[in-house]
């Protein structure tokens, strides 16, 4: 049984229809997983009961009996959804979030609340109300974030995948980190209803997995448009995992980004395993080519005040008045809103609200938030010239491993500075993979993203797949689970 822990999805689900296993039996096992490891990393907020889990069970579907966990930005009816605050520790959705939906009635067990940085805001998930998640690879090292609570979780084996949001790398880099798979997808391919808003305009759902036609499956799932969300594009539901043949599509042209493996502050290691990757694909038949985009120095700071803009915006709503929690023992309405922030809120959140409030203020709005989008329009750009000349780009996810718990509780801006190879296509508006491609010398685990132009997930997952099957990566998994 305990070789379950890590079979993949595909597995897991010939174990089913041959009935070598009962989705029952499968659920046990993972409960149990939970039960068993999770105290070693803190993956979860709240694991559910089994009978309310199986309520909610759709015995037909492509995840029919596949269980999974959510982050707790993504609304699931009659559960608490706190996005890891205070401010809504108990607060129950009224509502099923359209994945949510999607993933129910594909058959998939969603067995609880993953972890994650307070409303989504943080690289570390150290910013969580509640406690602080543990990179599976090595128990003193942060697991990533935001969706640290869904990558370690897939990484330990606890579930086969997870559901995450990504703002400016919080899906990749995570991923990265924990030697797992996870892609953004293009803005709008997936429904935001339900989806706790961050910054509106980068947030996405995206998938954690261990391998890529895992990944592509869940994500077959979840895509599609959606009449509840305003931004969401009218494509149709297809199969991603259609094209995953091992082979790469005939005269594949990619693109190196040479900035991002000579920035500053680049660990050699990870430099030197992204250059490793790009050599897997060349004998695989890619035709490859050095790129440079100076642009994206830019961007780190475009999507640092665009971000907190519309996390100003965005979390007014929580203001004591209408749902979540509210300060008592205030006199007077302008004291209760007041205590309710200031109570309900961490550092974090707070310091991003009031940065937020302070770019869209009068007199400096000009100078910062229209520059901002005046630098994301550029960035869009750029890319879209690039991709004239290449299918696909490739760059590393992080500028190094995953670094020690609280090892910048004193540098936000080192902190900050996460997000720099993975925000550009945040702000951009365009999909991004991040797969694992090595380990350091202190055998933490490396990613690097393959990106492409708008809507181009199937060639997106192709490529990661074909690169995966010559690769070892995704068959190693951390000790002690």
């Amino acid at each position: 049984m305990t070789k379950l822990a890590f079979a993949t999805i595909k597995e897991l689900k010939e174990k089913l229809e041959n009935k070598e296993i009962s989705h029952e039996e499968l659920l046990d096992f993972f409960l149990k997983r939970f039960e068993d490891f999770d105290e070693k990393i803190d993956s979860a907020l709240e694991i559910f009961d089994k009978k309310s889990i199986l309520e909610h069970y759709s015995a037909e579907g492509s995840l029919c009996g596949i269980p999974g966990i959510f982050k707790d930005n993504i609304c699931q009816e009659e559960r608490i959804v706190s996005c890891a605050s205070k401010i809504l520790e108990n607060f129950r959705s009224t509502y099923d979030a359209t994945t949510t939906r999607r993933m129910k009635s594909a058959g998939a067990l969603i067995l609880g609340r993953a972890n994650c940085d307070e409303f989504a805001m943080g690289s570390s998930t150290e910013t969580s109300a509640y406690k602080k998640t543990k990179n599976p690879w090595d128990y003193s090292r942060v697991p990533g974030g935001s969706s640290g609570g869904s990558a370690a979780a897939v990484a330990a084996g606890l579930v086969p995948w997870s559901l995450g949001s990504d703002t400016g790398a919080s899906v990749r880099q995570p991923a990265a980190f924990c030697g797992i798979v996870g892609i953004k997808p293009t803005y709008g391919l997936v429904s935001r209803y339900g989806l706790i808003a961050y910054a509106s305009s980068l947030d996405q759902v995206g998938v954690l997995s261990r391998t890529v036609y895992d990944n592509a499956l869940v994500f077959s799932t979840i895509a599609g448009h959606d009449m509840q969300d305003s931004s969401s594009l009218f494509v149709n539901k297809k199969d991603y995992t259609a094209n995953l043949t091992g082979k790469l599509k005939e005269d594949l042209r990619i693109g190196v980004i040479e900035d991002a493996l000579t920035a500053q502050g680049m660990d050699n290691e990870i430099a030197s395993s992204v250059q490793n990757a790009v050599g897997v694909l060349e004998k695989l038949g890619a035709k490859v080519k050095k790129v440079s985009m100076p642009i994206l120095d830019y961007s780190a700071a475009a999507y640092f005040v665009i971000s907190r803009a519309e996390a100003a915006s965005n979390l007014a709503r929580f203001d004591g008045v209408r749902y979540g929690f509210r300060a008592k023992d205030s006199h007077t309405l302008h004291e209760m809103y007041l205590n309710t922030r200031h109570d309900g809120f961490g550092q974090e959140v707070k310091t991003r609200i009031m940065v937020g409030n302070y770019v869209l203020s009068a007199g400096h709005a000009g100078q910062f938030y229209k520059n901002a989008k005046k630098v994301q329009r550029l960035i869009r750009s750029e890319f879209k010239n690039v991709f004239n000349d290449v299918d696909l780009l490739i760059m590393p996810t992080h500028p190094m491993a995953a670094f020690k718990i609280g090892a910048f509780d004193q540098d936000k801006l080192q902190m900050d500075l996460q997000d720099y190879f993975t925000c550009p296509m945040n702000l951009a508006g365009i999909p991004a993979i991040s797969i694992p491609c090595g380990f350091t010398k202190e055998k933490l685990p490396i990613g690097f993203q393959i990106i492409g132009p708008h809507l181009s997930e199937e060639l997106i997952f192709q490529t990661a797949h074909a690169y995966e099957q010559e690769t070892p990566w995704h068959t190693m998994h951390p000790a002690g689970f």
